[in-house]
C-alpha cells in the first residue's frame, strides 16, 4: 500500500468533529480526521446530532447499523494513508507532477498543443458556476449551457458541411466507433459484416474499432484507399483527412465508388484544417467525426476532450449521443432542450444501439467559446500560420536532402530520415522535442498553434545538425507570415518564404475551403475580451449550479468539488503532457495512476483496477467485454446470456447488447429488490449459457438489500459472473467492499463518488475494478507499455488511461479525506438521505425501504396519487421546485411518476431543512388544488417555473406575484431566476432545429 506522509500537527494526536463548532465526535474515528473533512461534510456536529434524534438514534454508528446489513459490513477499516490538509496534499502532489516532464510535442496522432484563452480559463475551466452544472435535463434552469452547446454543434457542422452535430461523444476513436454501429445498423446489405479502415488513420482509432467490432461480429479490414477494389461486401468505411502521417488525399472519387457498393461513408477529420480544407460533407461523406482539442483545451496526457459527430439529416434519429435543438417555451419564446429525447440510448434499453449518455460538455464548451473568441478570420489565421510554418519546415529539409512525401500537407510532415534517424533522435531529446517514429527510416513532426519562428529554427537544428550554421537555412520573423495578414486563398497561391519552390504541391483547387463558415452573429460579435466575459457570464446566470444550490440527483451523487481537489488540473506539468510520450516524461502521472489504483482497489476489494474507461457507461461495456473474454478464453464461447433485474439503470441491458450479449430482464419484488427466486430460476434456465448478472448495489431503488451475498452465489454457481454498477457507490466507501460480498468487477464514477465535477453533463472518469482472476483481461492500449493484462482486451478509448488530466481530482479528494473521512462521508451521506425521508414522510409516501425502514443514501418520493387527486403530475412539482430555487431531483426513475433524492454528505443540514420546507409548502399547494381552493388548471404547479418576465406581463391568474416568485424569505434574498417557461418539448421535436440559425426560424411561421 502506497502511503502518504501526514503532515504534523495537533490532529496526530486529536479527532477532529464532524462540524467546526469544536463539539465533541459523534463517534470516536479510526484515525485522526484531517482539516479538510470538516470543509467536505455539510452538518455541523450539533446539527448531526438534532438529525440523529430527529430519526430515533443515539449515534451515527447506530443509523448505519440499522441500515446496513451486518453481514456485509467491513470488520476492520480501510488501510489508506491518513488525511492531509489541503495544503499538504497540494504539496504532495506538486511533487509527483514534477516528475512529469514538460517537452515540446510534435507527435500529432489528433493531439496538439493549443492556446487556451485566459478568459476561457479562469471564466469556464476554473469556474465552479460552469464546472459543477448537472445534464441539462432541466432546460429551463439551463439556457446558458444550451446556448454554448448549440454554439458547439453550429461549428461542427459548418465547418464538417453537414447537416446535424451532436452535442459531443467521449473521444475520436469512440466516435468513429459510434460510426461503424450506426453504419452497420443502416446497412442495405444485410450479408455485409464487414467494415473498412485506412491504414493511414490514426492507430489508437484504429485499435478502438476493432475492439467495438468484435463483440458484434463486425471483420475490421485494414487496407489503402487507394488500392482496395470493395471485392469484399463492406457496409461502411473510415478514412483520416488529414491522413495520421499528414498527406491530403482527395477521396472523392473513393467516395463515389464506396456509395456505388451500398457502403456510408465516414470521415476522421481534423476540424482545424477544415477552415483551409474542402468540407468532407462537399465530397460526399456520410458521418464526420473527430476531436475538438486543439479548440483550447489542454492536452492533459490524452482527455478529457470533447470529440464530435456530425452527420446527415436523414439519420438524425440513429445520431449517439446527445443533441441539443430549439423549441419553444409555453409563451412562444424560444428555448433550448435536448431534443429527441429517444436518442438518449438507455432509455431504449436492450433496443439501443448505443449506451453513450455521457458528453463531455465542459470541453465541448471550452470549444465552443473558443471558436466564438477567435471567430471565423480568427481561427482561419491560426489555421494559416500553422500552415504556413509547416511549409517553411518543409522546404529547409527538403534543401537539406530528406526525402518527404509528395501529397499536399496541413501541419504535418513526414520525413524519410534514414541513417541519420538516430542521430536525429538524438538531437531531438537533447532539445526536449518529442517526434513520433513511424517506423526505423522514417519520422512524422505536426506543428501546431503554439509553434513560433524560434520552434521551427529548432527543428530544423535537430533534423539537419551542425548545417544549420549555412544562413540558407536561417529564419527570418519577417518571412513568416504573421496572424491576420493573408487569407487562405492568399496562402494557397504563394510560395513559402525562401527562393525555392514548395516541396509539397499546394493544395489543389479541389480541396480549398471556398464555402462560408461561422457566419451567425455570435462567432462574429465577441472577440475582445470585455465581449467574451460578459457574453460567458451572461450564460452562466442562466443556468443553476452547485455554486447556487444543493442538486439533490438520486443515483447521480452530486457532492461537493472542493477548490484544492480541482487547483492541480491546471498546472502545467499535468495539462500540456502529450498522451504518447515516452514512459519517462510522465513518471508523475504513472506515480498518481499507481497510488490512485493502490486506492481504489483497497476502498473495493478489488486486485486489479483499470483507469482507462472514460465515462460511466465506458466503465460498464469495458467491465463486460472483460467478462466476456475470461468465458473465451476458458473455452466457454457460448456464455452470452446477461441476467438484468428490470430496475436497472438503462445503460445496463444497452452495454450488455453492445457487449454481444442476450439480456434476460429479472423480475423486482413488491419491495423493489431483486426477487430472488425470479433470479434462481432464470439462472438455472440459462445455466450452460448464462455469462453474467449485472446489479447495482445499494439497489437501484435507495435501499441495501439484505439478499446480496445471496444473488451473487446463484449466479457464480451457474457459471456466471457478476458485475456491479458502482453508481450508488457513495454508500459503500468505508463500510462495505463490491469484492468482499461476491462482485466479480464494478465501475466506479470518479465523477460522483470521487468529486470529479460533472461539467454540465460530462467529464466523466469510470475505471474498473476486477478479482483476480480477471486481471488478464484489463484493457490495454497498442501505443503505451504498462497498460492492461497479460491477455488485454484491445482499448477502449483512445487514449491509455482515458482522461488522465482530471484524475488528480480523485487523488486529492482521497488524501485529504483518508480512510477514516471517507467512511464518515458515507455515514454523513446516509445519515442526510434518511433526514429527508423522515422529515417528508406524512407529506409524501416514501415508496421503497431497506431494513428498519431506513434508506440508504437516497429516497423515492411517490407523487403518482396527485395525478388523481389534483391532476398534478412529477413534472409540475419539479418546475415548482425552481420557483423555490432548487434543481429538481431525478424524475420518473426508477419509477415513472416519483422524484429520487439524493442529498450527499456535502450538504448541510439548512440547506436540507430548506429543500424540504419546499416540498412541504408544494405539499400543501397540492393541497390547496385538492381542497379547490386553487382552480385545477391555473395554479402555481401547472403554471411554474415563474420567470422575472412574468412580473411585468399582464398578470390574470388566480394567485398573487409574489406567490409565484417569492415564495419563501430566502427567494427575497438569492432568487435565482429560470430564463425562460416551461418548455414545449413535443414542439421541438417536431420542429428540429440544432445549429445557431436567424430567429425567424424559430417562429411558428
Amino acid at each position: 500500500m502506497t502511503q502518504l506522509s501526514p503532515e504534523p500537527s495537533m490532529l496526530d494526536t486529536a479527532t477532529l468533529s464532524v462540524g467546526t463548532n469544536g463539539d465533541a465526535p459523534l463517534a470516536p474515528a479510526a484515525e485522526p480526521l484531517s482539516s479538510f473533512v470538516a470543509r467536505h461534510l455539510g452538518p455541523a456536529e450539533r446539527d448531526a446530532e438534532a438529525m440523529l434524534e430527529a430519526l430515533g438514534y443515539a449515534s451515527l454508528e447506530d443509523l448505519i447499523e440499522a441500515t446496513v446489513p451486518a453481514e456485509i459490513r467491513l470488520q476492520q477499516p480501510l488501510d489508506l494513508p491518513q488525511g492531509l490538509s489541503e495544503a499538504a496534499a497540494l504539496e504532495q502532489l506538486k511533487g509527483i507532477a514534477a516528475q512529469n516532464q514538460v517537452w515540446r510535442s510534435y507527435l500529432g496522432l489528433g493531439y496538439a498543443n493549443t492556446l487556451t484563452p485566459a478568459v476561457i480559463q479562469r471564466n469556464v475551466l476554473e469556474n465552479p458556476g460552469w464546472y459543477t452544472q448537472y445534464t441539462p435535463y432541466q432546460p429551463e434552469i439551463a439556457q446558458g449551457r444550451l446556448e454554448a452547446l448549440l454554439n458547439f454543434q453550429t461549428l461542427v457542422t459548418d465547418l464538417t458541411g453537414m447537416d446535424i452535430a451532436n452535442a459531443s461523444l467521449l473521444d475520436e476513436g469512440t466516435a468513429a466507433a459510434e460510426a461503424m454501429t450506426l453504419a452497420f445498423n443502416a446497412r442495405k446489405q444485410k450479408e455485409a459484416k464487414a467494415f473498412w479502415v485506412s491504414a493511414a488513420c490514426h492507430p489508437q482509432t484504429i485499435d478502438v474499432v476493432k475492439t467495438r467490432a468484435l463483440p458484434l461480429g463486425i471483420e475490421v479490414v485494414v487496407g489503402d484507399h487507394r488500392s482496395f477494389d470493395f471485392g469484399t461486401p463492406v457496409f461502411g468505411v473510415l478514412l483520416q483527412y488529414p491522413a495520421t502521417d499528414g498527406a491530403i488525399y482527395d477521396y472523392a472519387a473513393f467516395v463515389a465508388q464506396a456509395h456505388a457498393h451500398h457502403a456510408l461513408v465516414t470521415v476522421a477529420a481534423d476540424l482545424l484544417s477544415l477552415t483551409l480544407l474542402r468540407a468532407p460533407g462537399e465530397f460526399g461523406a456520410d458521418i464526420v467525426v473527430g476531436n475538438t482539442q486543439r479548440f483550447g483545451v489542454p492536452l492533459g496526457y490524452g482527455g478529457p476532450h470533447a470529440a464530435f459527430f456530425a452527420t446527415r439529416n436523414s439519420f438524425a434519429r440513429k445520431l449517439p449521443g446527445r443533441l441539443v435543438g430549439v423549441s419553444k417555451d409555453t409563451y412562444g419564446n424560444p428555448a433550448l432542450r435536448l431534443t429527441l429525447q429517444t436518442r438518449e440510448q438507455h432509455i431504449r434499453r436492450d433496443a439501443a444501439t448505443s449506451n453513450i449518455c455521457t458528453a463531455q460538455v465542459l470541453l465541448a464548451i471550452m470549444a465552443s467559446m473558443y471558436a466564438v473568441y477567435h471567430g471565423p478570420e480568427g481561427l482561419r489565421a491560426i489555421a494559416a500560420r500553422i500552415h504556413h510554418h509547416t511549409q517553411t519546415l518543409a522546404q529547409a529539409l527538403t534543401k537539406a536532402g530528406f526525402e518527404l512525401s509528395q501529397e499536399p500537407i496541413f501541419d504535418t510532415l513526414r520525413v524519410t530520415a534514414g541513417d541519420a534517424q538516430a542521430a536525429i533522435l538524438a538531437r531531438a531529446t537533447a532539445h526536449r522535442i518529442n517526434l513520433r517514429v513511424l517506423d526505423d527510416e522514417t519520422l512524422v513532426v505536426a506543428l501546431d498553434e503554439t509553434v513560433t519562428d524560434a520552434d521551427v529554427q529548432d527543428l530544423i537544428t535537430v533534423f539537419i545538425g551542425d548545417s544549420i550554421q549555412n544562413s540558407k537555412f536561417k529564419i527570418s520573423p519577417s518571412e513568416t507570415l504573421r496572424v491576420g495578414e493573408a487569407s487562405p486563398e492568399d496562402l494557397q497561391n504563394s510560395e513559402p518564404s525562401g527562393d525555392s519552390p514548395s516541396p509539397h504541391p499546394l493544395i489543389p483547387s479541389s480541396l480549398r475551403r471556398t464555402t462560408p463558415y461561422l457566419t451567425h452573429p455570435t462567432f462574429n460579435r465577441y472577440h475582445s475580451e470585455t465581449e467574451m466575459l460578459r457574453y460567458l457570464y451572461r450564460l452562466q446566470n442562466k443556468d443553476l449550479s452547485l455554486a447556487t444550490a444543493m442538486i439533490p440527483l438520486g443515483s447521480c451523487t452530486m457532492k461537493l468539488n472542493a477548490t484544492a481537489e480541482m487547483v492541480p488540473i491546471t498546472w502545467p506539468e499535468f495539462g500540456q503532457i502529450h498522451p504518447f510520450v515516452t514512459g519517462s516524461q510522465a513518471q508523475g502521472y504513472r506515480q498518481l495512476f499507481t497510488e490512485l489504483e493502490t486506492w481504489l482497489a483497497e476502498i473495493t476489494g478489488f486486485d486489479g483496477v483499470s483507469l482507462q474507461p472514460n465515462a460511466g457507461a465506458q466503465g460498464e461495456y469495458t467491465g463486460l467485454l472483460v467478462i466476456r473474454e475470461y468465458h473465451q478464453q476458458r473455452g466457454d464461447t457460448h456464455r452470452h446470456v446477461c441476467l438484468i433485474p428490470q430496475s436497472a439503470h438503462g445503460t445496463n441491458p444497452a452495454s450488455a447488447v453492445m457487449a454481444g450479449m442476450k439480456v434476460v430482464a429479472v423480475a423486482c419484488d413488491d419491495d423493489g429488490n431483486i426477487d430472488v427466486a425470479d433470479l434462481a430460476a432464470k439462472a438455472e434456465k440459462h445455466g450452460d449459457n448464462l455469462a453474467a448478472l449485472m446489479v447495482t448495489y445499494p439497489s437501484t431503488h435507495g435501499v441495501f438489500e439484505a439478499g446480496i451475498a445471496e444473488i451473487c452465489a446463484i449466479v457464480h454457481a451457474h457459471g456466471g459472473q457478476v458485475y456491479m454498477d458502482g453508481a450508488n457507490m457513495n454508500a459503500q466507501v468505508g463500510l462495505c467492499r463490491p469484492a468482499d460480498f461476491g462482485a466479480d468487477v464494478c465501475h466506479l464514477n470518479l465523477h460522483k463518488t470521487f468529486c470529479i465535477p460533472h461539467g454540465g453533463g460530462g467529464p466523466g472518469v469510470g475505471p474498473i475494478g476486477v478479482k483476480a482472476h480477471l486481471v488478464p483481461y484489463l484493457p490495454g492500449h497498442s501505443l503505451a507499455s504498462g497498460v492492461g493484462g497479460s491477455q488485454g482486451i484491445g482499448a477502449v478509448t483512445s487514449a491509455p488511461w482515458g482522461s488522465a488530466s482530471i484524475l488528480p481530482i480523485s487523488w486529492m479528494y482521497i488524501a485529504m479525506m483518508g480512510g477514516a473521512g471517507l467512511q464518515r462521508a458515507t455515514e454523513v451521506a446516509i445519515l442526510n438521505a434518511n433526514y429527508i425521508a423522515q422529515r417528508l414522510t406524512g407529506h409524501y409516501d416514501i415508496l421503497y425501504t431497506g431494513q428498519n425502514g431506513r434508506v440508504a443514501h437516497e429516497c423515492i418520493l411517490d407523487l403518482r396519487p396527485f395525478k388523481k387527486s389534483a391532476d398534478i403530475g412529477v413534472e409540475d412539482v419539479a418546475k415548482r421546485l425552481i420557483d423555490y430555487g432548487f434543481h429538481p431531483p431525478t424524475m420518473s426513475w426508477p419509477v415513472a411518476g416519483t422524484l429520487m433524492v439524493e442529498p450527499t454528505e456535502s450538504e448541510s443540514k439548512a440547506e436540507l431543512d430548506r429543500f424540504c420546507d419546499a416540498m412541504i409548502a408544494i405539499r400543501d399547494e397540492i393541497r390547496a388544488i385538492e381542497n379547490g381552493e386553487s382552480d385545477r388548471d391555473h395554479n402555481l404547479l401547472k403554471h411554474a417555473p415563474h420567470t422575472a418576465a412574468d412580473l411585468v406581463s399582464d398578470w390574470n391568474r388566480p394567485y398573487s406575484r409574489e406567490q409565484a416568485v417569492f415564495p419563501t424569505p430566502f427567494t427575497r434574498s438569492a432568487k435565482f431566476w429560470p430564463a425562460v417557461n416551461r418548455i414545449d418539448q413535443a414542439y421541438g421535436d417536431r420542429n428540429l432545429i440544432c445549429s445557431c440559425v436567424g430567429m425567424d426560424a424559430y417562429s411558428d411561421s
